[in-house]
């Protein structure tokens, strides 16, 4: 049987010299290996208790709504700013180069509700630092937050060192 690492294609050198890029879209392109990447994001909820399962954009939901159908709870989207048409809050975050901003609807969350945020991939950890705050923000109590993979070099887990973070597969380089 496959592990879901077998199912990732690292591409070396991309999107510069001495970067391992880890693509997901053989991960997608494959029934196998997609049910198996959800079925195992599934497992780290296990025990969870939660109300809502929010999802990053893009790739959050790809994972997110999947797993949200599975366990017959509400999906929530965080979106690039200006892409949500009623009332929002926003969050604004710095990247390496420039900032980026985040929105959900103002009535997404309801206060009190327990929340789990999916996404692809772990990196400097920041969109998911505001999408987070943004949930509490609302009301929301951010539970868990599940990600398929997680580049450990870049040290988003610290970054989110808050909240119980888990990723399916880890690479230990950028």
């Amino acid at each position: 049987m496959k592990k879901i690492e077998d199912y990732v294609r690292s591409i070396p050198d991309f999107p510069e010299p001495g970067i391992i890029f880890r693509d997901i879209t053989t991960v997608l392109q494959d029934a196998e290996g997609f049910k198996l990447a959800i079925d195992s994001m599934q497992d780290l909820l296990k025990d969870v208790d939660v109300d809502v399962i929010v999802g990053a954009e893009s790739r959050g939901f790809v994972f997110g709504a999947p797993l949200a159908y599975n366990l017959g709870k509400p999906f929530v989207l965080v979106r690039k700013k200006g892409k949500l048409p009623c009332e929002t809050v926003s969050k604004s975050y710095d990247l390496e180069y420039g900032s980026a901003t985040i929105e959900m609807h103002k009535d997404s969350i309801k206060p009190g509700q327990k929340v789990v945020l999916v996404d692809d991939l772990i990196a400097t950890g920041g969109t998911i630092e505001a999408a987070a705050e943004l949930i509490e923000e609302l009301g929301g109590e951010v539970v868990k937050i599940v990600f398929l993979m997680e580049l450990a070099g870049l040290k988003g887990r610290e970054r989110l060192s808050k909240y119980d973070v888990a990723s399916v597969l880890c690479y230990e380089g950028k």
